[in-house]
């Protein structure tokens, strides 16, 4: 459970609730990674200007924001919690679910004051924490920044304002915009720092996604192997049922989902969800995917599959890396990026990182 320390600012003065709340929103960000399919939501107590408590989601399955916040005021300055004012990232939630409700506990604690950054999509939330609090004769001021709030958990919107994953593409590139040269021969295109961050990356998705070809020809683990933090959910298309359980992907040490057009079962821990052969491919394995509470999934398939999202429209974020010094006279072109503008870039030696966004309206 996180509690204050001695780099916590403590303020003197009161501030605007902007201040508070930019201090939520970095502490829900320490939950990065860990919260899914939960959101992440940072909380903290002030008095008269000084924070007497702190504390965020830092697991799934565990404590909630606001619990942690509570518990973590010192026993000193317990007497101020009924004068204290809690500015939570997101509203309380008035339902039981892993843990029981925290609207409950703000009510208990006798916090007179509530302020929130931004509702809460989840249904059986979405404003009836707010409705609870304010019944119960709490004072609740909203939304403060609003926008960084719903920003800090856009892979928590999209999944409930869109019934499905939040979508990231990546791919690495040569310089003349090859991702692989001819399939019979393997060349790594990023350097080591770039690889590291894309371990980074799949420490902070639900699930990670290939294909059938680069399964077969790539024989990929998919974990963060390179990076401290948990491993994805391993996700692998195999319509057709050509993968052979000797592939890394297929060993059973992380969760793993094999999307197929044949069966549903569990066995070894891997899970086979049958897609909906009815309907699109993108949007059959979005469907798939929501239904098994992934909230966001990095997609590090070949051309064909990220090509297949990019013509979809079905994406949120794209992230290329570009070797400069790396040339690759014969091989496969890289995927068509449209719809897209770039937002920032970055670079690790020889490599240049592009990040993208969807520029178009995602599809209904």
């Amino acid at each position: 459970m996180y509690s204050p320390s001695s780099q916590n600012v403590e303020l003197n003065e009161r501030l605007p609730a902007s201040v508070y709340m930019e201090r939520c929103l970095h502490l829900a960000s320490l939950g990065k990674g860990n919260t899914a399919p939960n959101p992440m939501v940072g909380a903290i107590l002030v008095y008269e200007g000084r924070i007497i408590g702190e504390g965020y989601h830092e697991k799934f399955g565990e404590a909630h924001a606001e619990v942690n916040c509570i518990h973590s005021v010192k026993p000193v300055d317990r007497p101020l919690i009924p004068l204290a004012t809690l500015y939570c990232s997101l509203e309380p939630c008035s339902h039981h679910g892993k843990t029981p409700p925290c609207a409950d506990l703000i009510i208990r604690e006798k916090i007179p004051i509530v302020v929130i950054g931004c509702r809460d999509p989840f249904p059986a939330v979405n404003g009836k924490g707010i409705e609870k609090l304010r019944a119960n004769g709490v004072t609740v001021d909203f939304p403060v920044l609003e926008e960084p709030a719903k920003e800090m958990n856009r892979r928590f919107f999209t999944f409930h304002h869109e019934k499905r994953p939040y979508i990231i593409l990546k791919w690495a590139q040569s310089s003349n915009m090859k991702i692989a040269a001819d399939p019979d021969k393997r060349i790594l295109i990023s350097n080591k720092y770039s690889n590291r961050l894309v371990h980074k990356w799949r420490s902070e998705e639900a699930g990670i996604l290939v294909g059938t070809t680069t399964a077969l020809l790539d024989n990929p683990a998919l974990t963060t192997r390179l990076w401290t933090g948990k491993n994805p959910v391993r996700i692998v298309l195999d319509q057709n049922g050509r993968l052979p359980d000797s592939l890394k992907i297929m060993d059973g040490t992380v969760p793993t989902i094999v999307l197929n057009g044949k069966t549903e079962k569990h066995s070894g821990g891997i899970t086979y969800k049958k897609l909906n052969e009815d309907i699109p491919m993108i949007p059959s394995i979005l469907s798939a995917l929501h239904a098994s509470h992934i909230l966001s999934v990095l997609v590090e398939g070949g051309k064909k599959l990220l090509q297949s999202f990019i013509d979809a429209g079905s994406w949120d974020e794209m992230r290329v890396i570009t070797n400069n010094e790396l040339n690759i006279r014969e091989g496969i072109s890289a995927p068509e990026i449209r719809n897209a503008i770039l937002v920032n870039s970055e670079t690790f030696g020889t490599d240049t990182v592009s990040y993208y966004h969807n520029n178009a309206p995602m599809p209904r």
